[in-house]
């Protein structure tokens, strides 16, 4: 199998490329991102693109792939609803149409996040928007499409976060995480977890399109 992962540098990126290049069934994987990943690994080769709303450079690259993991998200602190849908939904649907295009067998895989909003009317920002670009995404000519919704995710094996403020946290709750998973194990997952998860739908596909985070933990 091969995959083509975006938001490798990311804390759910990192853990899946890991996954990734550990899996004996998967030969390649290309990361596709605004920097490197600073990994060296026979299976990894990685491109750097700054327009990620334009993929028309790329598309001889992204052709014959079986599985897309999209793990880029940022955020929606402090953004307007409007920016917030520019860099989650638009983004995500520039790449998506991209990849239907080209590699219409393909299994795409959407990382969201719990309590996203699939009506698209709720009272939660990020939740409408993340909601939005499910749906948008389902509508899509892929072999199948899943969209995974984690809770808390605990960093392993090494993992960090790229936010500042999301490493603090980490580092204050990390001795706590084994106690909060064994209080809340419907609400919480880990990197590897999650890693492998996606590597494992990619591969057999799943019971049904939306995944929850007790349905990750269980897969």
């Amino acid at each position: 199998m091969n995959v083509l992962l975006f938001g490798a540098t990311g804390m759910i990126g990192q853990g899946v490329l890991r996954e990734s290049l550990l899996d004996p069934d998967v030969q390649n994987v290309l990361s596709v991102g605004r920097s490197l990943t600073g990994q060296r690994h026979p299976k990894l080769r990685e491109l750097i693109h700054t327009d990620f709303f334009d993929f028309s450079a790329l598309e001889p690259e992204m052709k014959g792939f079986d599985a897309c993991c999209f793990c880029l998200g940022v955020s929606s602190a402090g953004m307007s609803e409007e920016r917030y849908q520019r860099v989650t939904h638009d983004i995500t649907m520039a790449v998506a149409r991209t990849l239907a295009k080209l590699n219409p067998d393909m299994t795409f895989i959407y990382v969201s996040g719990m309590g996203t909003d699939s009506t698209e009317r709720g009272r939660v920002m990020w939740a409408r928007v993340k909601g939005k670009t499910e749906n948008a995404l389902m509508k899509l000519p892929f072999k199948a499409r899943y969209m995974f919704r984690p809770g808390f995710i605990q960093p392993l094996r090494g993992i960090r976060s790229k936010t500042r403020l999301y490493r603090a946290f980490y580092t204050i709750t990390g001795p706590l995480c084994p106690l909060i998973r064994v209080l809340f194990p419907r609400y919480v997952t880990t990197t590897e977890d999650l890693g492998r998860a996606m590597i494992k739908v990619a591969k057999q596909g799943a019971r049904k399109s939306v995944l929850e985070n007790w349905d990750i933990n269980r897969i």
